[in-house]
């Protein structure tokens, strides 16, 4: 029962009344006015019954303290026998929780979403928001200790506790990438910086060394042993564009906790600092530009061009200190630089008695060690000058028939090519909508040198299907064949053009082993948990795609025929690491998040991370392997933990069911006191 004031009357004018009562007796008294005190006594009384004293007394219900219990399920608490600590002690506290009469919510936390990791604190948090802070009278977190989300943790009156799952000769070898570059130019070296820890109880036989082994692209992987603890620089040199796959394995101890933080997947794209091409024209024609101008055209092309125009043969009798031609420079192109050139591109030459068959020689071999080569045939291809004549015809795939037709045809692009990266899709890029008779909607070229194929793969046709564009592998290298001099027409837009830019752009992309114009590839596309899987060829059917898990399950993955050869299919990773993809003799690797998930970083149990968050409430950090802690209630204030045991606090939470107000004094007693001093104070007036 308490007493309160209930009055009759708003505050305001009350508190005016008081005022001016106040400063009239503050006037009495300096004028000396007798009974001023009996009036003042008076307004007093007045005051108190306007204000109106009462008893309130209040019927409450007594509520049951809450108990929040957090079950960590995340993956780490996989290891060991953590499960059946969790579980064991789960059961054990929810007991004695309703055996004491209090509420027991339950929570259990997963993993995060994406590579999240575990997020106690923002369970915690929401749990908390659902129930009123009077009734919570402490925290139970069973976990192994390894959250993140710390920074979250919620402001509390109650005790938190932890009981920590694991045990305390668990140890764990892990490998980390401190340091790796996302793009890396070709053929210059990188560092990535890499370190194999230990961490926990690590037993004595562990030894100071590891063995890692490294693969690249998927080949076989080389051992290496290397220090433990300490950082390790590895120098890598790209050989080739587009993505760079290196995976990098620490052999498994026999007692570690787990072997998924043992991996890791560098991805490096690999990009050409600049591409050197190397065009040698013969005769000026009116398609020599169309090369120029598309090489120039790219900023990452370094692009030396040379153009026969004074042959040998030729003789009129100018003297040669007078002619401002630059002489060819043909040993130092071809054989003591050719390395050098990413691409070379013969446009409609001969041997003129210039390149020695030793030149034409060098160039096979600086093809078939890597190398790439265009030949663009003019008519000079299919006489006997034609550089077919020469070594560099060992590694062509067509021969020339020493035929030439010049009249106008549409290019076609061959069932092979509709499947070859170079050629597939180039008909929809046609300026024109096709014809009638389903003919390209792109003009005509004027002239066709006839050529017999040899090897490689013929994607675009000319007059009676015959080979036009063929493409062929030698050793290392690429070689390329268009057995027309006219693509410049598409260019200079003769009945509508054609899209000729792209096709020599891809063309010559290829030539540089471009990944995404590879033929025979199988690329994984990763956004989030989605996972597209992509397998171009040029073959008519494939076969069933292996895909192996992080955990070493193998799933078989069939795919869909989307385009001429481009086969796909789309699934959800169900889990975060390495997975490799295998059709055939063709595999990749590629990562689902990061090679080791956030879960496996640190998986050795620990309260270091809670204690910040725990100690200020008074709470305690216990280690299960000890024994399930026994339940106490402390009061409010006082430390909430022991050897062995954990506090609750009670909170002593009600709820008000009725409320009765009762004034203490009857308004017409307070009447009749201030009647008696008023006529007191009259009376005492009247006599003096």
């Amino acid at each position: 029962m308490d007493v309160i004031f209930d009055p009759l009357v708003p505050m305001l004018p009350l508190v005016a009344i008081a005022v001016i009562i106040g400063a009239l007796l503050l006037f009495a008294v300096i004028r000396g006015l007798p009974g001023w005190w009996l009036r003042g006594l008076a307004a007093v009384v007045v005051l108190v019954a306007l204000l109106n004293p009462s008893l309130q007394d209040e019927d409450r219900e007594p509520l049951s303290d809450i108990v929040i219990l957090v079950v960590d399920q995340s993956a780490s608490q996989a290891l060991s026998d953590r499960g059946s600590q969790t579980a064991e002690a789960a059961e054990a506290l929810a007991a004695e929780i309703e055996d004491r009469g209090m509420e027991l919510r339950q929570i259990e936390v997963r993993d995060g979403i994406g590579d999240a990791g575990t997020e106690l604190m923002t369970a915690l948090t929401e749990a908390l928001s659902e129930e009123p802070a009077s009734r919570i009278a402490g925290t139970v977190l069973i976990t192994d200790g390894q959250l993140h989300d710390a920074p979250r943790a919620p402001e509390m009156q109650a005790p938190i506790h932890t009981l920590l799952t694991g045990r305390s000769d668990d140890w764990d070898r892990r490998l980390i990438v401190k340091n790796a570059p996302a793009f890396a130019i070709l053929d210059e070296e990188v560092v990535l910086t890499l370190r194999i820890e230990d961490q926990g109880a690590v037993p004595a036989d562990a030894g100071p060394t590891a063995l890692i082994t490294i693969a690249i692209d998927g080949e076989e992987p080389q051992p290496f042993t290397v220090p433990v603890n300490e950082d390790l620089e590895l120098p890598v040199t790209l050989n080739h564009g587009g993505r760079n796959v290196l995976q990098f394995q620490v052999e498994v101890a026999e007692t570690e906790l787990t072997d998924r933080n043992n991996a890791a997947l560098v991805q490096i794209n690999g990009v050409r600092d600049r591409l050197r091409v190397l065009l040698v024209s013969g005769e000026p024609h009116a398609g020599e530009r169309t090369w120029r101008n598309l090489l120039k055209s790219d900023a990452a092309v370094d692009l030396v061009h040379f153009t026969i125009l004074r042959p040998p043969e030729k003789q009129d009798g100018v003297p040669v200190a007078e002619l401002s031609l630059i002489a060819f420079p043909t040993r130092e192109l071809f054989l003591e630089k050719v390395d050098e050139f990413d691409l070379i591109i013969f446009d409609r030459y001969k041997r003129r008695g210039i390149l020695p068959s030793l030149y034409f020689d060098s160039i096979r071999q600086y093809v078939e060690n890597g190398g790439a080569v265009l030949v663009a045939a003019g008519p000079d291809f299919a006489s006997a000058d034609s550089i077919y004549r020469s070594p560099l015809g060992e590694i062509l795939p067509a021969e020339p028939t020493a035929r030439v037709f010049e009249e106008g045809f549409k290019p076609l692009v061959s069932d092979t090519g509709n499947r070859h990266p170079v050629t597939q899709g180039l008909q929809e890029l046609a300026p024109l909508p096709e014809g009638e008779d389903g003919s390209p909607g792109w003009g005509r070229w004027m002239r066709q040198i006839e050529v017999s194929e040899l090897s490689g793969d013929t994607v675009m046709t000319g007059i009676d299907d015959k080979p036009l564009l063929t493409l062929d592998r030698v050793g290392e290298g690429r070689v390329a064949l268009m057995a027309s001099d006219h693509a410049w027409l598409w260019n200079r837009g003769y009945e509508g053009g054609g899209p000729q830019l792209e096709l020599l752009r891809r063309l010559g992309h290829w030539m540089m082993k471009e990944p995404d114009l590879e033929e025979e590839a199988l690329t994984a596309l990763v956004e989030g948990q989605t996972i597209t899987l992509t397998r171009r060829t040029l073959a008519e059917e494939i076969g069933e795609v292996t895909l192996t898990a992080p955990d070493g399950t193998e799933e078989i993955i069939l795919l869909e025929e989307v385009t001429p050869g481009r086969y796909s299919a789309t699934f959800e990773g169900t889990q975060q690491g390495l997975y490799r993809a295998v059709e055939g003799e063709i595999e990749t690797v590629f990562g689902l998040g990061p090679a080791a998930p956030r879960e496996f970083v640190e998986t050795v149990a620990s309260g270091d991370k809670l204690e910040p968050i725990v100690t200020p409430l008074r709470g305690g950090i216990l280690a299960l392997e000890d024994g399930i802690p026994s339940l106490r209630m402390v009061g409010e204030g006082r430390n909430a933990a022991g050897r062995g045991w954990i506090g609750l606090t009670p909170r002593n939470a009600y709820v008000t069911t009725n409320i009765t107000v009762t004034s203490i004094v009857s308004p017409w007693l307070f009447l009749l006191l201030a009647a008696l001093l008023s006529v007191g104070a009259w009376l005492r007036e009247g006599r003096r």
